[in-house]
């Protein structure tokens, strides 16, 4: 046993029948399963949480496979790294097969001019690519590079998929096979659950826990629940603030206070702030959920929210997280209009797309005598000198008349 080597990368799976999860896409009646068993693989992007299994799977493509297998990494790697690729791929000596997987990890590292230099040989067949990224291809990936690749999402390991592997992890000897270990069932679930679905946070703590563990007089390394705790510390919070989860954390956030679901609002909120999300771009987002989901139901709601994003910028960290909360409670639990929010953009669509006409004299400014000579300003009548303050005169421009903005809804007072 290589004891340089990590436990995840020790226990790697060398083929499907090893391979634990993902069953949505590596079921027997699955395509990609069929492909990589029938050896035909096309050029494929994995995306998906740390420690779900990309790495893995090359790892199992790369010893099925009849074609030469490259792996490189994007963080170190260059362009001169993928020409070698293909020049040796090409080279009929070297590679009688005339075509190479090429697994990139990280590809998402990878800048334009990078990503560009896999464009030809990808699509001519040369090279079959296969790319692994924690964050959303979409927004990371050369989009001519995506188009060439079938995507595929990874979802975290289900707690089930982790406890096998960690059993397998003790038992098989290029594992902890080597070592005495006595370890309750309930410990590795609780192992599993901690490590929310990434299996190698799994492995990487309960190798601390055995080596940092003495042989007890029974000649077995004894763990308890209280060792792995103080190993992996606290739960792992699935969560990067520059990455693909931060839009989809902040979407659900915001989508929740829109709902009225307070529960889901703070469990949102604390998934953010728990991953590092700056506590003030979570005020700006409650201001505006107040301004667009509330709106006239609630005008308080923006003064609140406002107040918010003041007195969190004030305070500062941990305690801005009660103010947090408070706000988007508030905003959640309100009643909701997003009638401004609808007349603004009609109203905009008109000014771009429409001729609005010109605005009406009598409402226009007059600052000097020879304006109003012109007619500027001339017949407008003031409102405060008539009965209820209000009086019937155009404002719209003739060409928009009759045309409706603002429609007051059932939640609008």
């Amino acid at each position: 046993m290589n004891n340089n080597e990590p436990l995840a990368y020790r226990i790697r799976p060398k083929s499907l029948e090893e391979y634990v999860g993902q069953e949505h896409i590596l079921g027997k009646d699955k395509i990609l399963y069929r492909t990589i068993k029938a050896d035909r693989l096309s050029s494929i992007i994995l995306f998906g949480p740390p420690g779900c299994g990309k790495t893995s799977l090359a790892k199992v493509i790369s010893e099925t496979t009849k074609y030469k297998f490259y792996k490189i990494n994007a963080v170190t790697a260059g362009v001169s790294d993928i020409k070698k690729v293909i020049e040796e791929t090409k080279n009929f000596m070297i590679n009688p097969m005339g075509k190479s997987i090429l697994f990139i990890d990280e590809i998402h590292r990878f800048n334009k001019l990078q990503q560009d230099a896999l464009l030809p040989c990808v699509e001519n067949g040369l090279i079959i690519l296969i790319g692994a990224t924690t964050e959303n291809p979409y927004f990371e990936v050369n989009k001519a590079l995506i188009s060439r690749s079938m995507v595929i999402k990874l979802e975290p390991l289900t707690e089930e998929n982790i406890y096998t592997i960690l059993k397998n992890a003790i038992i098989k000897k290029e594992g902890l096979g080597e070592y005495n270990i006595k370890i309750e069932d309930e410990t590795l679930r609780k192992l599993a659950i901690i490590s929310n679905g990434d299996v190698r946070t799994a492995l990487n703590s309960l190798e601390i826990a055995v080596l940092t563990t003495n042989m007890e007089s029974d000649g077995y390394i004894h763990i308890t629940n209280d060792i792995i705790k103080n190993c992996i510390q606290t739960r792992k919070t699935v969560f990067d603030k520059n990455g693909d989860t931060h839009y989809d954390n902040i979407s659900a956030f915001i989508k929740s206070m829109r709902g009225s679901d307070a529960d889901a609002t703070v469990f949102y909120l604390a998934r953010a702030l728990s991953g590092g999300e700056d506590p003030l771009f979570l005020a700006r987002r409650i201001v505006l959920c107040a301004s667009e989901d509330v709106g006239m139901a609630n005008p308080n709601a923006l003064v609140v929210a406002n107040s918010a994003m003041q007195a969190v910028n004030m305070i500062g960290m941990p305690e801005a997280q009660i103010i947090l909360s408070e706000a988007a409670i508030y905003v959640a639990t309100s009643k909701k209009s997003n009638a401004s929010y609808l007349a603004i953009n009609k109203a905009i669509d008109d000014v771009k797309d429409k001729d609005t006409g010109t605005i009406p004299m009598h409402i226009r400014n007059a600052p000097i005598q020879q304006m109003r000579e012109l007619g500027y300003n001339e017949g407008y009548l003031y409102p405060h000198d008539f009965p209820g303050h209000w009086v019937e005169q155009q404002y719209l421009p003739d060409k928009m008349l009759g045309t409706k903005y603002y429609i007051k809804d059932e939640n609008i007072d």
